[in-house]
Formats: structure tokens, C-alpha cells, sequence
């Protein structure tokens, strides 16, 4: 299904997750409260995976509307609002303390890397 929407995205999605999984072996060994730990850094891998999908499906609408000034306005509101989420989510998160913020963050930083580890991962394919 991710690979209808763009043909990288279920790398990127493998990526995020394949970072989320070395981060909890790596980390939780060296945290007093592991709960904590975990559940913020899966919350923040969770965030990291919705925004690479629906960074991918307003890349893909845009792109299929075919009017540029139209679809610049709606990548940027878009974005605008995914951003919005991801903080109103961090917010919760740190209202509720039901995980660490900081692993959260560090979760969300998956997508990054995942994006940046791209090109080596998929080199000759």
C-alpha cells in the first residue's frame, strides 16, 4: 500500500522503524525507568511514520493536481498543520507524562535519518 503512494516510502518507513528498534536495544539499557523510556520513543517513532506519510500523500496530490500556484499554497498549509500536530502531540505528551519527551524528540528525529540513510541503503537497486 505505501509503495502506491511513493515508491520510497516503505524504505523510509523500514528506516524509521529499523532506528527506533537500535535506539530501545541501545538505550534502554542505561535508563533507570524503561517504561518511560520506551513509551516516549515509540510515540516519537509512531509521530516520525505518520509524518513521512502524509509528507508522502501531499507530495503525491500535489503533484497529480497540476496547478503549481494551487499546490504550492496546499504543501505549505499542510505542512503547517502537520507541524501543529506533532507539536500539540509533543505537548501531550510532556502534559501527561506518560513518556520522555526527550526520546519522543529523539524518535521523531528517526524520519531524518531514515531520509538521510536513503541513499546509502538503496544504492544500485
Amino acid at each position: 500500500m505505501l509503495r502506491r503512494i511513493n515508491e520510497a516510502l516503505p524504505g523510509l518507513v523500514f528506516g524509521i522503524l529499523l532506528y527506533g528498534v537500535v535506539l530501545q536495544l541501545a538505550g534502554v539499557w542505561f535508563v533507570e525507568d524503561k517504561l518511560y523510556y520506551s513509551i516516549g520513543l515509540w510515540y516519537g517513532i509512531i509521530i516520525a511514520v505518520g509524518m513521512a506519510i502524509n509528507l508522502a500523500t501531499v507530495i503525491f496530490d500535489s503533484v497529480a493536481m497540476g496547478d503549481s500556484k494551487h499546490a504550492n499554497r496546499i504543501i505549505i498549509a499542510k505542512s503547517l498543520l502537520r507541524y501543529a500536530v506533532v507539536v500539540i502531540l509533543f505537548f501531550i505528551l510532556g502534559y501527561f507524562d506518560f513518556g520522555s519527551l526527550l526520546m519522543a524528540f529523539l524518535g521523531v528525529l528517526g524520519l531524518k535519518i531514515s531520509a538521510y540513510l536513503q541513499p546509502l541503503l538503496h544504492k544500485n537497486k
